[in-house]
């Protein structure tokens, strides 16, 4: 099977991290895969924020765990996260978001990197201190949240896939 498409059959969402952290040049390579993700009319709606700061990390994790109601770390304990917003003002920018966070899970994946989508980063960065930590980095505009890329290395097996459903493919 072809690499590529034996790392889109393989890939799984991760939930059990071990606290390694993920290397600079690993990571680089993961936010360049985030960069060449297909957008609406090449207007590349996106943006990326990679953090690996563990007080940051760990802010945003308090963040997304009160907007579940939650007291757990919704990271799983991963170092690394990469956090896509999108431009309100494309009319793709939930898409063009959706792929940039599939290409760095893919991407992630083929460089031996556990990853998984987490959500509520929409709530994360409507919010009050979402849009200080944005204003602080110099982010201006109307981004809303698309995810969370988490990344570490896994810690245990990561479980197969399911077997895929039955009419899943139509062909006229």
């Amino acid at each position: 099977m072809n690499e590529t498409l034996k790392t889109l059959v393989e890939r799984r969402s991760c939930r059990s991290y071990k606290p390694d952290p993920v290397p600079a040049e690993i990571m680089d390579q993961i936010l360049e895969a985030g960069t060449y993700a297909a957008t609406g009319m090449g207007k590349q709606s996106p943006i990326m924020i990679a953090v690996t700061d563990k007080a940051m990390r760990d802010r945003l994790s308090k963040m997304n765990a009160a907007v579940m109601s939650a007291n757990n770390d919704p990271f799983y304990g991963a170092p690394a996260l990469i956090i896509v917003l999108a431009n309100r003002a494309v009319g793709t920018y939930l898409y063009d978001g959706s792929l940039v966070m599939g290409n760095l899970m893919n991407a992630a994946h083929s460089l031996g990197i556990a990853s998984c989508w987490i959500h509520r980063a929409k709530e994360e960065f409507d919010s009050e201190e979402g849009k200080a930590i944005l204003k602080d980095l110099g982010i201006e505009g109307d981004y809303e949240g698309i995810g969370h890329c988490i990344l570490g290395y896994a810690d245990g097996e990561i479980r197969p896939a399911a077997p895929r459903k039955e009419n899943y493919i139509y062909r006229i």
